[in-house]
Formats: C-alpha cells, structure tokens, sequence
C-alpha cells in the first residue's frame, strides 16, 4: 500500500515535534491556523494508517539533565519563566493534534528528537523508513532531527505550513533552499490529498 514508489505507509512515521502547548502560543502566530493545518496532516496520516509520533521536550524538577556547557538548554535552566514552558499543561502535546490512546509520545532532552531517546529503537522496531516531519522551531528541532535523519538514510517530508519560527527570514531560507535538498517539502494540504490517494510534490515555497 504506496502512494508513490518509495513511500509505503506502513513503513512511514508522521512525527509532530514540540508542539506543546506552550510552545505553540509562543511561536505559531496566528495559532489557530497552525492547529487546524497540523490538526489535518495528524488526523490524515492516522486515518491512512501512519505511526504518528509527538516529540516533546522536557525534563525532571531542577533540570538535571542540561549541563551548563550547552548553552541553549543552560539558558532555560537559569530562567524560572522560561523552564514554565515546560511544566504542566504547557508542557504536555497540544490536546488538538494527540490521540492519546494510539499515538506514541516520545520525551526529548535536546533539541534533534533522537539524541538521548528511543526514537531510533521504536522505529527500527516497526521497520520505517520514511518520516514526514513538522514542528517548532524549523531553525531547531526540524533543522536538526532533519539532518540527523538524513544521515540515517530516511525518506523524507517536510510539511512546510506546519513548521514555525521566530526567525521569519531563517524560517524562508531553510524550506526554500536547505530542507529541499534533503527532503520533498510539501503543504499540510498537498500532504492530506497525497494520503488521500493523490501524489506528493515538492512545493515552491514555505
């Protein structure tokens, strides 16, 4: 069962990356948009029969796990109002795009979804090789779970309308001229008829 030679869905993974609710109100604007077109590639890609994955960062009280020689994660250590983002309901996936009861939830301490996880094992588990990728920041944990994968030799997708940045120029750069070389990037809404039974393109723009 394909829907082009190559991209087999049994053997595709959608994986949703930090859209936790509090990232989401920081970073997708207008928010609702965001939620309704990664709402429609989640609801797609598990109706097709997709493993749908959500990647989210977090970590235990006093954040043991960020050493202070990394200077991204040592900033929310020493920042009370930022390490909110990853507490409680803010922390959790976006209750819009989680099927609790069928989707896998895969816990992160860095910013490439495989570092430190069990991403690789519970793929490798279900014999995948192609992963369809959207989340927050484009510039962060799709730019480096990006890589990461293609290195691994995946297949891969970027949904480009589901990914957010606060850098709107970095954002443009990196779906128009890095990620193609590295993946088919495509709209939430080419993603859906593609399922659907039509055909993946690459898009032209973010």
């Amino acid at each position: 069962m394909g829907i082009t030679p190559g991209f087999e869905i049994p053997r595709t993974a959608l994986l949703a990356m930090d859209c936790q609710t509090g990232i989401v109100s920081v970073y997708a604007k207008p928010q609702d948009e965001f939620l309704s077109r990664a709402g429609s590639v989640v609801r797609a890609g598990r109706e097709a029969g997709m493993a749908v994955i959500h990647v989210r960062v977090g970590f235990r009280p006093g954040l043991p796990e960020v050493s202070s020689r990394n200077k991204l994660f040592a900033d929310i250590k020493s920042s009370p109002q930022h390490q909110k983002l990853f507490e409680g309901e803010l922390a959790s996936v976006h209750p819009l795009l989680i099927d609790e009861q069928n989707d896998i939830v895969v816990t992160k301490h860095r910013v490439d979804a495989f570092a430190g996880t069990d991403l690789q094992m519970l793929l490798r588990a279900r014999d995948m090789t192609t992963l369809v990728l959207f989340g927050i920041a484009t510039s962060g944990v799709v730019l480096s779970t990006l890589l990461h994968a293609c290195d691994a030799d995946y297949q891969l997708f970027v949904i480009s309308d589901c990914c957010a940045d606060l850098d709107a120029e970095l954002h443009g750069v990196l779906l128009t001229r890095l990620f193609p070389q590295r993946a088919t990037v495509m709209t939430a809404a080419e993603f859906v008829e593609a399922v659907q039974g039509g055909h993946p393109r690459a898009s032209s723009g973010p």
